[in-house]
């Protein structure tokens, strides 16, 4: 069965199709795609949670500066560089410093975190996911050293994003960083959520027209889960079977991004991850974190992963990464066709 997607209205039909028949010759054409840009190859990448500390007040996000019932906590920069050699031991060659709009990293603060990751590591891959910054500010770190920015946009409907954020924040300006972002020459990374308050399928098909104009070099794709202590704490979880599809879609539209097989997935299904390699992903992302602070980075309920070692993520993930007749690929993982 041929799968078709140069319309919007074909886009659309495989956005709310549940034919068995169809969804597994999508399926089977995003691994397709997927292995001809990169083999059986699933990338890694070490995350590090270094704050959660947030100034925004997103209504789905546990780590929103309303929410009064998380212990909140900042890496120290020596703390931050002692999980980079960590996950080096381990053979990783991308950090990924991910974190909430904590307005204490100052430019110079984060330019001095990176000048010593990239001072010690002049080989991997730094990526940072800190939310929005003047032009400016992104400037400044990708000329201290980094590399990827990832900044999801959540939803590319301008009233949807109305429904999921509090009146300060707005689509434009998202959507202004991450135009910003790809001229200054980082890795761009986006991304949204399927299955949050409000979305339809054309807010879905609105998510993957605005992807294939920005063309960013990472897409992450994740279900969206409920938080207790959000405004959505009781809304039901995304569905799995539709998060798959989009990420599938995803590929086909964008045959060379990297697509991560997110934690998200994991937590809403035992083999969501697996599911997603299946379905065109390529990407892994275990945490690298210090043990002591991983359940207090609790964007969503059940969160998977917080209480195991750097080591013992690294074999799950291999493990479960050849279980599917794929291959782990410890090295940068770089966009096809950028130079390292």
């Amino acid at each position: 069965m041929q799968v078709d997607i140069s319309t919007d209205e074909q886009l659309l039909h495989y956005i709310v199709s549940e034919d068995p028949a169809e969804m597994e010759a999508l399926f089977q054409a995003a691994r397709e795609t997927r292995a001809r840009q990169f083999g059986r190859k699933v990338y890694f990448r070490g995350l590090i949670e270094f704050t959660n500390y947030c100034k925004n007040n997103c209504y789905y996000c546990g780590i929103r500066r309303g929410n009064q019932n998380v212990a909140r906590y900042r890496l120290t920069p020596e703390e931050i560089l002692d999980c980079c050699h960590r996950g080096d031991t381990l053979g990783y060659k991308t950090f990924v410093l991910q974190g909430g709009e904590d307005p204490w990293f100052t430019d110079a603060r984060m330019v001095e975190i990176i000048s010593a990751i990239r001072q010690e590591f002049p080989d991997h891959a730094i990526t940072l996911s800190m939310g929005e910054r003047s032009r400016e500010s992104y400037q400044a770190l990708y000329d201290a050293g980094a590399n990827r920015y990832l900044l999801r946009h959540e939803t590319a409907d301008a009233v949807h994003y109305s429904h999921l954020h509090p009146q300060e924040m707005s689509l434009s300006a998202r959507m202004q960083c991450l135009y910003a972002l790809k001229e200054i020459g980082y890795q761009v990374g986006a991304g949204f959520m399927v299955g949050s308050p409000f979305q339809t399928p054309e807010t879905l098909l609105e998510d993957l027209r605005f992807l294939r104009r920005l063309r960013p070099q990472m897409v992450g794709i994740g279900p969206f889960l409920p938080q207790g202590d959000t405004p959505f704490g009781q809304e039901p979880a995304g569905s799995l079977e539709l998060t798959l599809r989009m990420v599938a879609l995803c590929r086909l539209l964008l045959p060379k991004a990297l697509l991560p097989a997110t934690t998200a997935l994991g937590t809403l299904s035992p083999l969501g991850r697996e599911r997603a390699l299946q379905a065109g992903a390529n990407v892994v992302m275990p945490n690298l974190s210090p043990l002591g602070v991983r359940a207090q980075y609790a964007l969503y309920d059940n969160k998977i992963c917080t209480g195991d070692e750097a080591a013992e993520c690294r074999a799950c993930m291999e493990r479960r990464i050849l279980s599917q007749g794929f291959v782990p690929d410890l090295s940068r993982g770089d966009y096809p066709g950028i130079a390292q």
